[in-house]
């Protein structure tokens, strides 16, 4: 009993310093993951999906977000991006809820190592569709910042393309936007609020509008056209919105 008794405090200790011993391993292969970059590819996900309400992103098969994006919704949810492994990735975007009614979104994309992407998903629920586009970051040197637009409402008829008017500029500043289609990135002045206005293309009537759009000089932005193209109020109506891409 005595050597039992005696033997327990040194247990006690090895299996101490085995535990911190593992912990100090975990952490640093934790720490080594999260803060070396170097050689990833960046992408975001972006969910113009008319009613969706708890998608999730999984790449090669590995989830990679936390909470369910929802219709609106980004990932991740503030101007970052999330780092990848370069090359050919397989994409899913689903509601793993197991009544759902909504249709998985399944991809392979290549992606480049130091470049940025944006995932938009679109159409409905039951017909969800993606668009992968590069991201072609420019920090300005001036005071400006960077806007594009992408025209992703919902339509189960034709409608037309959309112009962008700019209530500051007096001017379109993007025209003749196709359905389902992402513009490049404008130089935007940041020196005063300005109202956006959609328009089907070449006409004065307004579709709807984004007020006060103030950005931040240097920052990029996509302003996105979302919604239901025949829908005027509710949750499922034409909006136009924005979000910081960088």
């Amino acid at each position: 009993m005595e050597r039992i008794i005696r033997n327990i405090p040194v247990l006690g200790i090895l299996a101490t310093i085995l535990l911190l011993s593992a912990c100090e391993k975990e952490t640093k292969l934790y720490l080594s993951e999260q803060t070396d970059l170097s050689g990833k590819a960046f992408i975001k996900v972006y969910s113009a999906t008319l009613n969706a309400t708890r998608n999730y992103v999984y790449i090669d098969n590995i989830p990679v977000t936390g909470a369910g994006i929802a219709y609106g919704g980004l990932f991740p949810s503030i101007s970052y991006y999330s780092a990848i492994n370069p090359g050919t990735r397989n994409i899913e975007i689903r509601d793993t809820l197991l009544t759902t009614t909504q249709t998985p979104v399944k991809f392979s994309n290549t992606f480049d190592a130091g470049s940025n992407y944006t995932i938009f998903t679109y159409d409905t629920i039951t017909a969800t569709k993606q668009l992968v586009v590069k991201d072609n970051i420019e920090v300005p040197k001036d005071s400006t910042a960077r806007i594009r637009f992408a025209n992703l409402i919902f339509a189960r008829t034709a409608v037309p393309a959309v112009d962008i008017f700019s209530i500051k500029r007096q001017a379109n500043i993007f025209s003749n936007v196709a359905t389902n289609a992402v513009t490049g990135f404008i130089p935007f002045a940041t020196d005063i609020a300005d109202t956006l206005f959609v328009r089907a293309a070449g006409t004065t009537t307004n579709l709807t509008q984004l007020n006060g759009i103030l950005p931040r000089e240097k920052r990029s932005y996509t302003v996105v056209f979302r919604g239901n193209y025949q829908v005027t109020s509710g949750t499922s109506a034409r909006t136009l919105t924005s979000f910081t891409t960088y």
